[in-house]
């Protein structure tokens, strides 16, 4: 089954890409990852000041800056993998950096 991670995370203190290839929990983790063979996808985002909401409403397009939702944490990024079952994504989430100073959001894929 496939799932989604949504890396979440305070944005006022995002690592480097430096800082985080340089890390050894985030190495170690991305190794873990690739020796299940299941990563399928992995991306940061952009910071939530870069963000665009769109809704339609009453058929009325609306746009706005930022995310849908006012909150500290934010997805910093994704990461899409491919697991046989739930228990498996889960240590893969926990093996991220992040689930210790932010938290993964587990999404299985519709398929």
């Amino acid at each position: 089954m496939k799932y989604v991670l949504l890396i979440c995370d305070d944005e006022t203190d995002p690592p480097t890409n430096d800082e985080l290839r340089d890390d050894p929990v985030h190495q170690a983790w991305w190794e873990d990852v690739q020796r299940r063979g299941g990563l399928i996808v992995g991306e940061r985002l952009r910071p939530v000041v870069d963000a665009t909401t769109v809704r339609v409403r009453e058929g009325e397009t609306l746009v706005s800056d930022g995310p849908f939702a006012e909150t500290k944490d934010v997805v910093g990024g994704i990461v899409m993998i491919e697991c046989p079952n739930l228990d498996d994504a889960i240590a893969v989430a926990e093996g991220h950096p992040y689930a210790r100073r932010g938290g993964i959001e587990i999404r299985p894929v519709w398929e």
